[in-house]
């Protein structure tokens, strides 16, 4: 539904990357202002896809990940697909780096799913390049106990970040932070959620550093 605000997106906030979830993929142009497709999903109803700025950035490798599925996955909207990985060379900084578009379960599945597929993503991610940083975005669809699962991840050497506002409002009962951040190696100096659009999400705004470019400073 906001396929057309993003090229807006991209220009207004300067975009390195854009990762999307819930879009149509045989929809989407093959590029976004200076910014270009790396690779989508093609089984979902529901897709991902990831966009990268061509001047600094060069994709290396793209990989899609099916994960374990809930009941309503198999009944009711199957998804294939939940999770995206692009294998990135960055050439201001000489390093490479993994960028993830992540799609969890909706509501009607169970924590306990939600973070198999967490788990399953970040291994997925860690064998396109384990001494690399990650950084996965998306809607991981689990708006309470957090900090919970911050801990959780916590032990597998993954940081959970939230944004500064709700990424979620349109319905009275479900609100709260559907959509954050899990990453690893990476400094996330922010996760700002923009102003709501056509979708019934917000947008995230992530501004996030490599911890191997510090090291190598």
């Amino acid at each position: 539904m906001a396929s057309a605000e993003l090229a807006g997106l991209a220009l207004t906030y300067q975009l390195d990357l854009l990762c999307l979830q819930e879009c149509d993929t045989n929809l989407l142009p093959a590029e976004l202002g200076e910014m270009k497709l790396a690779d989508a999903t093609k089984l979902n109803r529901l897709g991902l896809a990831i966009y990268y700025r061509t001047d600094r950035f060069t994709p290396l490798e793209t990989k899609t990940f099916e994960l374990k599925k809930s009941l309503h996955d198999r009944i009711a909207a199957p998804t294939h697909e939940r999770l995206i990985g692009t294998r990135f060379f960055d050439s201001e900084t000489g390093l490479e780096f993994v960028a993830a578009s992540f799609h969890a379960s909706p509501l009607t599945a169970l924590n306990s799913l939600r973070r198999n597929q967490i788990k399953a993503a970040h291994e997925a991610l860690k064998a396109m390049g384990e001494e690399l940083p990650h950084l996965m975005v998306g809607d991981y669809n689990y708006p309470l106990f957090q900090k919970g699962l911050g801990k959780r991840i916590g032990k597998t050497g993954y940081d959970l970040s939230l944004s500064d506002r709700r990424t979620y409002t349109r319905y009275k009962i479900f609100t709260g932070h559907f959509d954050f951040v899990t990453s690893v190696g990476m400094t996330i100096d922010s996760v700002e959620t923009l102003p709501i659009g056509a979708s019934d999400h917000l947008p995230i705004l992530v501004n996030a550093s490599s911890t191997a470019k510090e090291q190598a400073a």
